[in-house]
């Protein structure tokens, strides 16, 4: 998800005060939401089958006096910075949580403590995916990144990951804080995705977390209207809709709509394989569906009132539009910034299908080098920013949702109950059930993990950043695209961004007969110019 960060934190909170507090997430591209003339460089080719890999064991690197340097390039905002005000105090049951350096000085004083090291983190930041992509491309070179999962997905087709150590998965290391931490939700996901045979999770860790929907303005748009991909094409709200310039996002908002009967149905609903067949549904790139994305997009274009590429969080705290198809972490940061206006906008993911998307970590084969001290320092860094006090200060300062579940650790809990839950004596509140993300159980309710919280939440900031056991079992992955799939959907999207000829009418072709007439007169003029003078 290409992003670009502003840490938005809210200092004048008392201690103790519960409120959402939230970054902002301004994405560029295709989730990569860049500009269109970059978007070649964000559908390179995958065409690298990965070598076979032997086993680091990270924890048998020597001591050393040397100082480890570790490499670290990640998105922009996107890590706590510390200098919170004394009034920021987290205050949990099982104690406060106050940042006050930076994560970036704190891991590197940890890492001394645990392991006896000094290790220097040399910290890189960039705007989006296809930057970094770039970035290595030029030949920069970093031990240690976090892109989103299509372009780590990407990078490891190309061989060019450096898989996790087995140590990293050994839960019996105390310091081990992912594995022991990380949401047996998520972390089933990148087990059960693969690049050429092998799951996600033997080369990349999981960091923020996030889901598509539409943000609306309950007073110009129902809830129902805004629970569908069809929203973008309603005529009811022609030039009052914005969508990413991105054609990730639009190609899956496409098919949604597209597929929008057979995927709200009650037999696909109650399919056995419903998600597999979900996922199937919405990664349809064949030539006939691209064909049909392009003509429903085409249409679509005239409806909407722009490709955003960040207005859209203000066109909707403005009121210029009445609906924005949104991240989830932006979603909340337009709905914090419209509530401090004295209004609110909600959040409602379609009917359809969501797609939900994760940055992760991944380590680079070039950097580390086969050095097993180098690869010791880079998991250290995936487990401290996994411990869940960290987690818990990077929610806080970027505003998006970690991986981290916490496990045996209850403070990503009690930071949910802190931020969302009901006071004592409040009115209209519900019973919220997070089971799926504490226990990886998307089908049974454990009262342990069920929130009471303000109605409303449900349809808001708590709504997009933890999706209710219904909605996030209608969301899926968007595949990467190979090299043919790459060159068709490009095709198809400038088409879409720029022109087709083939919905050109019959005055644009007339238009263009004349001007290209022009020119050759011209043209013809101009030889007859040179041969009298000669």
């Amino acid at each position: 998800m290409d992003k670009l960060f502003t840490s938005y934190r809210r200092s004048m909170l008392p201690s103790g005060t519960r409120r959402t507090v939230h970054g902002m997430r301004q994405t560029v591209g295709d989730r990569s939401r860049k500009p269109l003339a970059l978007l070649a460089a964000g559908c390179l080719a995958l065409s690298a089958f990965l070598p076979s890999l032997g086993t680091l064991e990270a924890f048998a690197a020597p001591k050393s006096d040397d100082t480890i340097t570790l490499r670290v390039c990640n998105w922009e905002e996107y890590i706590d910075q510390g200098g919170w005000n004394a009034d920021e105090v987290i205050d949990l049951p099982s104690g406060d949580i106050l940042g006050e350096n930076s994560l970036v000085k704190d891991f590197e004083d940890w890492y001394q403590e645990t392991y006896g090291q000094k290790v220097k983190v040399e910290y890189s930041t960039f705007g989006t995916n296809e930057d970094l992509y770039n970035m290595l491309t030029l030949g920069d070179t970093y031990d240690l990144i976090c892109p989103s999962e299509y372009m780590f997905m990407k990078l490891i087709s190309e061989g060019k990951v450096q898989p996790l150590s087995e140590h990293f998965f050994d839960t019996t290391d105390e310091h081990n804080y992912y594995i022991k931490g990380v949401s047996p939700y998520l972390r089933k996901i990148f087990e059960d995705h693969e690049i050429h045979g092998e799951p996600w999770s033997r080369y990349a860790a999981g960091y923020m977390w996030g889901v598509t929907g539409i943000v609306y303005n309950p007073e110009l748009m129902t809830r129902e209207e805004a629970s569908t991909w069809d929203v973008l094409t309603n005529p009811k709200f022609r030039k009052r809709v914005t969508i990413k310039d991105s054609v990730r996002e639009c190609y899956f908002a496409a098919v949604g709509a597209l597929n929008h009967d057979e995927l709200t149905s009650e037999a696909f609903l109650a399919d056995p394989d419903y998600k597999e067949k979900l996922e199937s549904r919405l990664n349809d790139t064949s030539p006939e569906m691209i064909d049909r994305v392009q003509d429903w997009l085409q249409g679509m274009k005239d409806n909407v009132y722009s490709f955003e590429v960040d207005s859209g969080k203000a066109d909707m705290v403005t009121g210029k539009v009445a609906g924005n198809y949104q991240w989830s972490g932006d979603a909340v940061y337009t709905m914090d910034q419209a509530e401090e206006d004295g209004y609110k906008l909600e959040f409602a993911m379609p009917d359809e299908a969501s797609n939900i998307y994760f940055d992760g970590w991944i380590m680079l084969k070039n950097g580390i080098h086969d050095d097993p001290a180098k690869q010791q320092a880079a998991e250290a860094w995936i487990n401290f920013l996994s411990r869940p006090d960290n987690a818990i200060r990077n929610m806080y300062y970027i505003g998006y949702t970690s991986f981290v579940s916490g496990g045996d650790d209850p403070r990503i809990l009690e930071y949910l109950d802190w931020n969302y839950g009901a006071e004592e004596g409040e009115e209209d509140t519900v019973p919220y059930d997070v089971t799926y993300f504490f226990t990886g159980d998307d089908e049974n309710v454990d009262p342990d993990y069920v929130l009471t919280v303000p109605e409303e939440q449900t349809r808001r900031q708590l709504g997009a950043q933890y999706p209710s056991t219904e909605n996030i079992h209608r969301t899926c992955i968007m595949q990467y695209f190979d090299d043919a799939k790459n060159q068709a959907i490009n095709s198809m999207w400038v088409n879409v961004r720029c022109y087709n000829v083939e919905h050109m009418p019959w005055w644009g072709w007339c238009l263009a007969v004349a001007a290209l007439g022009g020119i050759l007169w011209l043209s013809v003029q101009k030889i007859r110019r040179v041969k009298t003078k000669e």
